[in-house]
Order: C-alpha cells, then structure tokens, then sequence
C-alpha cells in the first residue's frame, strides 16, 4: 500500500468503492468455495449473527444497491434481519453465488448514487474481515484492500461528521485525517496499525491490539453502531 492512496486532501476518488469490492471479492470467495459446510455456522462479533447470516446480510444489501431497490426497512437492523430469513433456504453456494455477483456489478451503481452508498462498499469489506476473523484466518480488516478502504473510512467518517482524529497509521508517510472538526474539541490522536484503526471505527473487538488513543474513547469512533 502506497501513502499516496490516503494523502489528506486527495480528490474523491468514484471509482474506489468498486475497486474495494473487487478487490475483496478477488481474495474472499475462493476462501468461502473452498470452505465446509460447517464453517458457515461459526458465531462472528456481530450480535447473533453466524458466518452465513453475515454473507447472506452482504449479498442482500449489494443486490438492492444493484437493483435499486430500496423499500421502506431497508438496511434497517429488522429490514436486514428479513433479508436474512428470506435467504435461510437457500444452499450457501446459492448466497456465494449471489455476493460475488454483488461484489463484481454493485461498483457501477454505487458510483453512479456520486457518494451516496460508499458506505456499503466500506461495510460490505468490514464484514468480509468478520468473517476472517471468525475463522481465525490472518488478514482481518487488512490486506490489498487498505489502499481504497483507508480513504473510504475516512471520507465516511465525514459524512457522519465524526469527531475529528489524526491517525498515525504503520507504514503511511502522513497522517491520515478522519472525522470533521468544530473548534469545540482539539482533534484526537490515534498511533497503531490500520487495521486496529478500522476496528475502533467499526466497533470491532480489539483483543490484545497494541496501539495509543489519545483525546477521545474508543466508544466515541464507532461508526457503525
């Protein structure tokens, strides 16, 4: 990953969503075609959901985007809880089938809505890293994808108008500036790993991450809730 990808003030990139998604697409399915059957009823972080619940949640979302179907619900926590249910039927290899379609056709869309849906792009390669995570497989919330999820999370943070934070990220010549200031409170601080990063924003367990937060609490970066 070059530093040039997350240099603060880089014009918005509309091709990056896409990029991400393919990108993930690239190393996640050949791990999810080559896994048992068993694999999918792992617990992941997120709250009763297992492995399968999270693909079926992700290849759900990304058709909407791709069919523009956004009914009243959607992407609500029950809206995503039904697109779960309507899909428990279904063999995995039919959920698979469905997020590598989404994950190869949802970058047309996604740019074309100029912004609009970047943060599913973001979330869709989260939950890729909670399914890396609930296997135990290295990479979770790294990996090729950081070069386009950096920017991503940052201008997300943004438009959330988060609080802001200057991130001394491994590896990146320059700070990487997340959230959007005020003037009521200096920026925060964070020194670690980008992957450690994305965690705080994402509300993900930490376990035994090495890294310096200063000026705000890890609850304070959550961006998804």
């Amino acid at each position: 990953m070059t530093s040039d990808a997350v240099t603060p003030g880089r014009a918005y990139d509309p091709a990056r969503p896409g990029r991400l998604l393919r990108t993930e697409r690239d190393a996640l399915i050949p791990l999810l075609r080559a896994a048992g059957d068993t694999a999918f009823a792992a617990d992941t972080c997120c709250p009763g959901w297992t492995v399968r619940d999270v693909l079926a949640h992700c290849s759900a979302a990304l058709t909407r985007v791709i069919e523009n179907r956004f009914e009243e619900g959607a992407f609500t926590a029950a809206g995503n809880d039904r697109d779960i249910a309507e899909r428990a039927d279904w063999p995995v290899s039919r959920i698979v089938d469905e997020l590598e379609r989404g994950m190869t056709d949802a970058g047309a869309a996604i740019t074309a809505a100029e912004g609009l849906f970047d943060g599913v792009a973001l979330g869709e390669w989260v939950h890729a890293g909670d399914v890396r995570d609930a296997w135990g497989l290295p990479g979770a919330y790294g990996g090729a994808g950081l070069a386009d999820a950096l920017p991503l999370l940052a201008e997300f943070s943004r438009q959330c108008a988060a609080l802001p934070l200057h991130a001394d990220v491994d590896g990146l010549d320059e700070p990487l500036i997340l959230g959007v200031g005020d003037g009521s409170r200096p920026p925060a601080r964070y020194i670690g790993d980008a992957p450690t990063l994305v965690r705080l924003y994402a509300g993900r367990p930490l376990g035994d991450a090495d890294f310096e937060l200063a000026g705000a609490a890890e609850g304070e970066l959550n961006l998804f809730g």
